[in-house]
């Protein structure tokens, strides 16, 4: 029997429905113990996670260019309240603007994800990013080690 606070608490913010979709179905693909809530845009996020009496996420997969409150607003906001200290942030975006991850790294990110477009791809880098130890990982968190590439 699995224990509750075994399963990994997973948000994605992203607007666009394929890649939440294409997200969702990775996520089921690695067969982790998850729960995955996903949201449309920055407000819907903020809105939950400022109301939610429940455990908050584990971990944040946040897509920068979204219409209303963008990305990085939201990334801004959750680093201001010291309730959200212990949610790692992944930025996952289609952009893969130097400006962009010099941005997010020194506004609190722990790592920056360029969306693949390949799901092969996309399942390895999820993977990945759900086995990261992040007490560890932000240690030495710099510009080369922030930006993943798998």
């Amino acid at each position: 029997m699995i224990d509750k606070s075994d399963i990994m608490n997973i948000v994605l913010a992203d607007d666009d429905a394929d890649d939440r979709q294409l997200f969702s179905a990775a996520l089921k693909e690695i067969n982790a113990e998850t729960n995955l809530t996903m949201f449309k845009n920055g407000m819907d996020l903020m809105e939950f996670l400022n109301e939610t009496e429940g455990p908050l996420p584990h971990i944040i997969f946040l897509d920068l260019n979204m219409p209303g409150k963008n990305g990085r607003q939201c990334l801004a906001e959750i680093r201001e309240r010291r309730k959200f200290n212990d949610i790692s942030i992944a930025i996952y975006s289609t952009s893969n603007a130097e400006e962009d991850i010099v941005a997010t790294l020194s506004g609190g990110a722990n790592v920056y994800i360029h969306k693949p477009n390949d799901f092969e791809k996309l399942r390895e880098i999820v993977k990945h990013v759900l086995k990261i130890n992040w007490q560890y990982h932000t240690s030495g968190l710099n510009k080369e080690t922030f930006f993943l590439s798998i």
